[in-house]
């Protein structure tokens, strides 16, 4: 099932996609147009300065949380994790509302989204590089100053880690949809906005195509340049385990991480009850009516969209769980097939959701697969999306299994599946559950595969916050606002037991 599922829905739209652009005669027109120019620029620009701010706001605390155990560690880090997998629209929306006019659109609040969303990333990568904490002793003993062991000790050997989280929050912030559609404008595009831009309102599928694979080729290039940059890993002979409590500095640092990741989602409450009228509650009372005034249509039904919203991830969130368990299973059951089926089910993350949504568009838009009207388009390109996150959640408790266990089960009489199911399924329960609600949460705010498949009609709720906020009067953008704190609070709730049961920042 797992390679099937990767044949049919992500291996077959790229041949198509590869096709479709191999037979555009405007290939060239399309790469060397000057929008196309000025939207690669910025692309760039955008995502180069964002990394560098993550990492630079990043790499201290995330050393401080994988020296030092002090209170709140956990709920720090679970707050980064619910901040990452946190919905685009939310946090840009948050975002918009917590910065000034004249600062609230644009490059600088694009930057300011993106370091908020990917500094969980800097963290977590960086801080399971186990800093060389008896290294750095030895280095102090023999005399070397502060700024000598950081230089010659710590920095050798985190910066496998550093340069291997800059390139994943490159690839992130390259691939920005959500962030740039709320906070952008027709200036300051990203290549993944204008594919959309392209395909849909313009209608230009071709152009497109051929904006996609351009994209995917410079994000492998991205990839293997990252790579070659951050060289051998260095690895420990032991895990550091925290000790603390951390110095002051250490505590301001950490304190400081809080503050930025948290700011957004305070401005977004604060926002909901916030109109030109003053202080009021009706964006709360009013966020699920489909009319401005009797007589008169909003346009959309947030309503239904948060049902709808429901319904799709939790299709999209069973369909996710359910391959990526079985393949973790084929993973680890064979060694050969294993990795090829492992690596191809990454294949997601290296994609743009976008460009998920656009390859599902155009292999099942005609006969004699014609899916494109379906109900199951949606939470299909949701569940391609959430997929990689059930694998790599789960597949490092698979291989710790031994497999004496098995064999133990079938020595005392046990079939092969009771045998799987009774030695394997126990231990997997947790770490399955993890991957159920980061899948699910990952489904709800998934935004940029969605806008390609959902119909008129058909919206979801991250869809109806960014088209809220787009309008002006009344209490929009307000109303907007409330939706994006239910669906933070919603996300937030999926992830409460993705860290529950471990005190380690390397985990």
């Amino acid at each position: 099932m797992p390679a099937a599922a990767i044949a049919v829905f992500i291996i077959w739209p790229m041949v198509e996609l590869t096709i479709r652009a191999g037979r555009t005669s405007a290939v060239i027109d399309v790469l060397t147009a000057q929008r196309t120019l000025e939207v690669a620029r910025f692309t760039v620009v955008q995502a180069v300065i964002s990394t560098a701010v993550t990492v630079v706001i990043g790499v201290g605390p995330a050393l401080v949380i994988a020296r030092y155990r002090f209170r709140g560690r956990r709920a720090l880090l679970a707050g980064l994790t619910a901040v990452f997998v946190m919905p685009t629209v939310v946090l840009a929306a948050g975002v918009r509302t917590l910065l000034p006019d004249g600062l609230n659109r644009g490059l600088f609040a694009i930057v300011v989204a993106h370091t908020v969303f990917n500094l969980a990333v800097v963290v977590r990568t960086v801080g399971a590089a186990s800093p060389p904490v008896e290294r750095e002793a030895a280095a102090r003993t023999l005399g070397a100053s502060p700024i000598a062991v950081a230089r010659t000790v710590t920095w050798p050997h985190i910066r496998p880690a550093v340069i291997a989280a800059a390139t994943i929050v490159f690839l992130f912030n390259a691939t920005s949809f959500g962030v740039v559609r709320v906070l952008g404008d027709i200036s300051t595009s990203t290549i993944e906005v204008e594919i959309w831009r392209q395909a849909i309102q313009l209608g230009r599928v071709d152009s497109a195509i051929v904006l996609s694979l351009a994209q995917l080729v410079t994000l492998a290039a991205a990839v293997m340049v990252g790579n070659a940059l951050a060289g051998r890993r260095v690895t420990s002979s032991h895990r550091t385990r925290p000790v603390g409590p951390p110095p002051a500095l250490g505590r301001v640092a950490v304190a400081a991480l809080a503050v930025v990741c948290a700011a957004p989602f305070v401005a977004l409450v604060v926002g909901s009850v916030r109109t030109a009228d003053g202080v009021t509650w009706s964006a709360w009372a009013s966020m699920f009516d489909d009319e401005v005034r009797p007589g008169l249509r909003l346009g959309l039904d947030p309503g239904a969209a948060a049902l709808r919203t429901l319904g799709t991830a939790a299709v999209a969130t069973t369909i996710a769980v359910t391959i990526g368990v079985l393949a973790v299973a084929a993973v680890v059951g064979s060694s050969r097939i294993g990795a090829l089926l492992d690596g191809a089910l990454m294949i997601p993350l290296a994609l743009s959701a976008v460009t998920i949504g656009l390859g599902l568009v155009v292999t099942f838009d005609s006969s004699p697969v014609d899916w494109r009207a379906s109900w199951f388009m949606v939470p299909l390109g949701q569940a391609l999306v959430a997929t990689p996150f059930v694998v790599r959640s789960t597949i490092g408790a698979a291989r710790s299994i031994s497999a004496d266990r098995v064999a133990a089960a079938s020595t005392l009489g046990a079939g092969p599946l009771r045998a799987w199911c009774s030695a394997v399924l126990p231990a997997l329960r947790r770490p399955v559950l993890a991957a159920t609600g980061l899948a699910a949460a990952v489904s709800v705010g998934e935004f940029g595969a969605t806008s390609l498949l959902s119909r008129t009609g058909g919206e979801t709720l991250p869809i109806v916050i960014e088209r809220l906020l787009a309008r002006t009067g009344g209490d929009f953008v307000a109303r907007g606002h409330a939706l994006a704190v239910l669906l933070a609070v919603v996300t937030v709730i999926l992830v409460l037991g993705i860290d529950r049961g471990d005190d380690d920042a390397t985990r």
